[in-house]
């Protein structure tokens, strides 16, 4: 019987037990210790560079409104700075394991969403610069978000430290359990809100317990049709977007009839030949909806200035609403550090990166390429605009709160790293003590550090009449 394992495992690849040891001795050549390292080289770009660089492929009126943003604090400085910290995590130690990333698992981008069977599920959201690469970019990235948001809320070092320990600690026993996991129940892990709600009731106070229930109210609110009645207005019997410039900005308001006449059919053929890279039984229900309305939307705060638009479809009749959102896809922020993407489609490699890491997907998830009015190609990722959408306050969170939802992004941040990388070799080389939990603490203080000073300088770069600002 033996041997006949070995043989099997020898058939299949390494063993359970050698990719065990080669994560254990991945410590000797990185230790964990090593990853507390941040220091800025000398050569180091100018962040408002790597900005203005992005800004440059960007719709030019709306890039002011993006540099408004980031402006307001050094979170939201944080969010859209991921081109930034890639470059910097590159020149990070790294033991060479490699998975799917988020490419930007801020703490934000871990929310509430629908699965299609309609639970209430807790997972990874934004995917746009999603790559295969270093698992650690990702813990780094979460881990330092953690720390500016608690910075914001005005906590003490030590509670800072216990936040992200949090995170860290559940990352790395997760991963442990997954290593120990058959590789369809890793497949099929997730994480339920209804089981989340019965667990969280034994550790949170009355308190804690009344906001997750509101939280898990209003994520179930936050669909499909909450956003119709608040996007859209019926007049002259035809359904249309209102108008709130910048922000929703409906197409025969942003452009003159020729070009709008052109956009329109260019979106269109976008919306219907992006349904032919869904399932065919999600093609058919797309099939059953008409275009009515679309409109240019902003969205988020690294994104602003891409290319977005939202599109207004009806079915049987003006009650029965689909709102979809065409993103532009652009090349991963990452791209540079961890390689090029396999797939020359930039949409498709949001999509697929996304379908490799979320547990539960949204059935109108595809991609497409169109040509826009300008003769520029350019890729799109097409989704929901709204499917029981929920995202955390931090501003509102107590110590308590911060230190629980860290736990809980550290743990679906492990289910989707185990999805696509070696999980026991991981595990392995992430053992069972607090090595690697310290070592991140250090690193999330120091990296904190340099976000602030990156946000000082495009402040000073806006005072200066550099960049151009904007409020909404």
């Amino acid at each position: 019987m033996c041997c006949a394992a070995e043989a099997s495992a020898g058939l299949l690849g390494p063993s359970p037990r050698e990719r065990a040891r080669r994560g254990r001795a991945l410590r000797a050549a990185v230790p964990r210790s090593s990853h507390a390292e941040y220091q800025p080289p000398p050569d180091r770009s100018d962040p408002v560079d790597v900005l203005e660089a992005q800004s440059a492929r960007r719709v030019p009126e709306l890039v002011p409104l993006r540099y408004g943003r980031m402006l307001e604090s050094p979170f939201r400085f944080y969010r859209g700075a991921a081109a930034i910290m890639a470059a910097d995590l590159s020149r990070t130690p790294s033991t060479g394991l490699t998975t799917q990333l988020c490419g930007d698992a801020h703490l934000l981008n871990f929310r509430l969403l629908a699965s299609p069977e309609r639970h209430l599920m807790f997972d990874v959201n934004d995917f746009d610069e999603t790559l295969p690469g270093p698992w650690e970019w990702d813990v780094k990235r979460l881990a330092t978000s953690l720390v500016i948001a608690a910075r914001d809320n005005g906590f003490a070092d030590p509670v800072r430290a216990r936040i992200v320990r949090a995170a860290c600690a559940t990352y790395r026993e997760h991963l442990r359990t997954y290593a120990r996991m058959r590789t369809l129940d890793v497949w099929y892990a997730h994480t339920d809100m209804a089981e989340v709600q019965v667990r969280e009731a034994r550790e949170l106070d009355r308190v804690g317990r009344e906001r997750l229930t509101r939280a898990m109210d209003k994520a179930r609110g936050h669909d499909t049709l909450q956003a119709f009645h608040k996007l859209t207005r019926t007049s002259g019997g035809r359904v249309r977007f209102v108008p709130d410039p910048p922000l929703i900005v409906p197409l025969e308001d942003l452009l003159p009839s020729g070009e709008r006449e052109r956009t329109e059919q260019t979106i269109r053929k976008l919306v219907e030949s992006y349904g032919r890279t869904l399932r065919s039984d999600h093609h058919r229900l797309l099939d059953q909806y008409r275009v009515v309305d679309m409109a240019r939307k902003v969205v988020g705060v690294g994104s602003v200035g891409t290319r977005c638009w939202v599109v207004l479809l009806l079915g049987k009749d003006a009650d029965d609403p689909l709102l979809l959102q065409a993103k532009e896809a652009e090349e991963s922020a990452l791209a540079p550090y961890a390689g090029a993407s396999r797939y020359a489609n930039q949409g498709e490699r949001v999509v697929a990166g996304q379908r490799m890491m979320q547990a539960a997907g949204d059935v109108f998830l595809g991609w497409q390429r169109v040509r826009g009015i300008d003769g520029r190609q350019r890729d799109f990722y097409v989704r929901q605009l709204r499917d029981w959408k929920g995202i955390a306050q931090p501003e509102s969170m107590t110590p308590v709160a911060m230190e629980r939802f860290a736990a809980l992004c550290g743990a679906t941040l492990a289910r989707a790293h185990a999805r696509a990388g070696d999980r026991i070799a991981l595990a392995a080389y992430l053992g069972r003590g607090e090595v690697f939990d310290g070592a991140i603490v250090r690193f999330a203080e120091a990296y904190a550090d340099q976000n602030e000073r990156d946000h000082r300088a495009l402040r000073d770069a806006a005072r200066a009449g550099r960049v151009p600002t904007a409020s909404e």
